[in-house]
């Protein structure tokens, strides 16, 4: 039997430039078992349809929801922040919220990130993946700051270097490593709760 307070809730993931791919190649190394709830948050147009929840679904067998305000959250579901909303992880559920975008960005990624880590501390996993901003920057800080898991994907096997880039600098206890070992990396962390939904 896992320790109480041994595991993770909550992953929650943000990219950019190039982030199709990396998010498809991500989720598809996951079980199908993952126990954790995955948040992606992506950089996208705000008139975006619903196609980026579809996309990702055909690369998993987990479920893949767009957020909704006041949704709850469920271990082994991937959630999509939709466009032009702030996404927040509240305890247990999401909020939406339409304040000013964060570096030009709404969805902001350091949004949904600091929001996770006040709500799930050191039971949040922080993923930075490709990107040409510094957004997520911060919002890894704070996970780290919580005593959360913080990964990013290796700079220089990046379609865009500069968003994990600049989380590796400011985080130097992050994991940094190539997408590819990010995955197996990721599959076997331990979860917290899933016996709760059990």
């Amino acid at each position: 039997m896992r320790a109480n307070g041994v595991g993770y809730d909550v992953m929650v993931v943000g990219t950019s430039w190039g982030g199709l791919d990396a998010v498809r190649t991500l989720l598809s190394g996951l079980p199908g078992t993952f126990g954790m709830a995955v948040t992606v948050v992506q950089h996208r147009h705000k008139d975006s349809t619903h196609i980026l929840r579809s996309l990702l679904q055909e690369r998993t067998p987990m479920p893949v929801r767009e957020v909704e305000d006041k949704m709850p959250i469920e271990h082994g579901c991937v959630y999509v922040a939709p466009s032009d909303y702030h996404t927040l992880i509240e305890p247990g559920h999401f909020s939406l919220s339409t304040e000013a975008p964060v570096r030009y960005s709404r969805p902001s990624i350091d949004v949904t990130f600091l929001s996770a880590a006040d709500s799930y501390g050191h039971r949040a996993v922080g993923v930075v993946l490709t990107g040409a901003s510094v957004d997520g920057t911060e919002g890894l800080k704070r996970i780290s700051e919580r005593g959360g898991m913080v990964v990013v994907q290796d700079p220089a096997t990046a379609e865009s270097s500069l968003m994990p880039a600049a989380a590796a600098k400011a985080v130097p206890r992050a994991r940094v490593m190539p997408l590819e070992e990010m995955v197996r990396f990721l599959a076997m962390l331990p979860v917290a709760g899933a016996e709760r939904d059990a």
